[in-house]
C-alpha cells in the first residue's frame, strides 16, 4: 500500500509517498514559498496562496513518479505543534487538499502536525521502524522552534527544554538575509562558513535545558561592525548553536541517561553543526538534509502507522 503525505508550512509547500510494503519513501516534492530580497518571511495570507498555486503541480509531479491510485491512506499536517493554541492558516491548505484527495478516493484521512512529521522523518532516517516504539531526546532545530522534546515514537510526551526569545533557525535566517541572502538562508550561511580556516571558540547561554539565543544576533552584528568577515561570522553563528544545542542534550542525559539522542529540523542540515556536536557527542543521530528540512515524508510514515500498515506484521 502507498501512503500519501502533505505538509503545507510557512517555508514550503511539500509532498511524499511511502510505500508501508518495502518500507521506504517512493518519491517526494517539495517547492519553497518565495520570498522577496531582504524579508524574514511571508504573511499568512500569501503563505495560503503560494501553497494553493503549488499544490496542483506537485501533485501531478508526484503523479509521475508514484502510482496514486494505490494511495490507502492520506496524512496531513494540520497544525503547527500537538499542543492546544498551536495554529497557522497556511496549513489549511493542505488540510483543504488532503481531505478532497482522500474523500475522493475513499480512503483514511490522518491528522498529524507539522512538528511530529519533522520527528517522524528523523526516527525513520536514523533508524528506520527501530526508534518509534522508544523513548527518546529529540530535537526539533528550525525557524520556527528550538525545542527539545521527550518523545515515545513521534508523540512528545513533555517538552525539556526550548529557546526563551529567538528561535536557532531565525538567528541563522536573520545573519543570512542580513548579509543579502535569499530567506531561508541557512544553506547559504553553512556554504559560507565553510570557507572559514579560522578557530572559533563559541559561547551559548544555557541554562539547564532551556537557552536563550537572542544575545547570538546581538554579537553575529556586533562582529560584522568591527570588520570580521561574513565567513567568520557565518561559521560563528552556526558554532553557537551547536553549542547550545550540546549543552542542551547535556543537561537532559544528566535527568534521563540512556536515551537516544535524535536532532531534527532544517537547521540540522548544517554539516558544521553536525560536525561540532558528532565531535562530543558520537552516538548523537542527525537527519539527512533530505529528512531534516521542512517536507512530507514524516507525514505519509505517519499515515502507514496510523492505519497499521507499517511495520508490517512480517517484519
Amino acid at each position: 500500500m502507498l501512503t500519501l503525505g502533505l505538509d503545507t508550512s510557512n517555508y514550503a509547500t511539500s509532498l511524499a509517498v511511502f510505500d508501508t510494503d518495502a518500507g521506504e519513501v517512493v518519491c517526494d516534492a517539495k517547492q519553497f514559498l518565495p520570498v522577496r530580497r531582504g524579508q524574514l518571511g511571508l504573511r499568512q495570507s500569501d503563505a495560503v496562496f503560494h501553497h494553493t498555486a503549488a499544490l496542483p503541480a506537485l501533485l501531478e509531479q508526484l503523479g509521475r513518479q508514484a502510482d496514486l491510485t494505490q494511495i490507502g491512506a492520506v496524512g496531513v499536517s494540520e497544525k503547527p505543534r500537538p499542543v492546544e493554541g498551536s495554529y497557522m492558516p497556511c496549513f489549511l491548505t493542505g488540510v483543504s487538499a488532503a481531505t478532497a484527495f482522500a474523500l475522493a478516493r475513499g480512503v483514511p484521512l490522518v491528522r498529524t502536525t507539522h512538528q511530529q512529521g519533522h520527528i517522524a522523518a528523523a526516527l525513520f532516517a536514523a533508524a528506520g521502524a527501530d526508534l518509534f516504539d522508544r523513548e527518546t531526546l529529540v530535537f526539533h532545530v528550525s525557524g520556527g522552534t528550538t525545542d527539545l522534546l521527550h518523545c515515545r515514537g513521534a508523540v512528545p510526551l513533555a517538552c525539556l527544554g526550548t529557546s526563551s526569545d529567538l528561535y536557532a533557525g531565525q538567528a541563522v535566517d536573520r545573519l543570512g538575509v542580513r548579509l543579502g541572502f535569499e530567506f531561508p538562508a541557512g544553506a547559504e550561511v553553512s556554504r559560507l562558513a565553510a570557507e572559514c580556516g579560522e578557530a572559533i571558540r563559541p559561547k551559548a547561554s544555557v541554562q539547564g535545558t532551556n537557552c536563550s539565543l537572542s544575545g547570538l544576533e546581538n554579537q553575529c552584528v556586533r562582529l560584522l561592525e568591527q570588520g570580521k568577515s561574513p565567513a567568520y561570522v557565518c561559521k560563528y553563528c552556526l558554532l553557537c548553536v551547536a553549542e547550545t544545542l550540546y549543552r542542551m542534550a547535556r543537561a537532559a542525559l544528566a535527568e534521563r541517561p540512556g536515551l537516544p539522542v535524535v536532532f531534527a529540523g532544517g537547521v540540522m542540515s548544517s554539516g558544521l553543526v553536525r560536525g561540532y556536536i558528532t565531535a562530543r557527542m558520537p552516538d548523537a543521530r542527525f537527519v539527512p538534509g533530505r529528512f531534516a528540512s521542512d517536507n512530507a515524508i514524516g507525514v505519509s510514515i505517519l499515515a502507514a502507522r496510523e492505519v497499521g500498515a507499517w511495520p508490517t506484521t512480517s517484519a
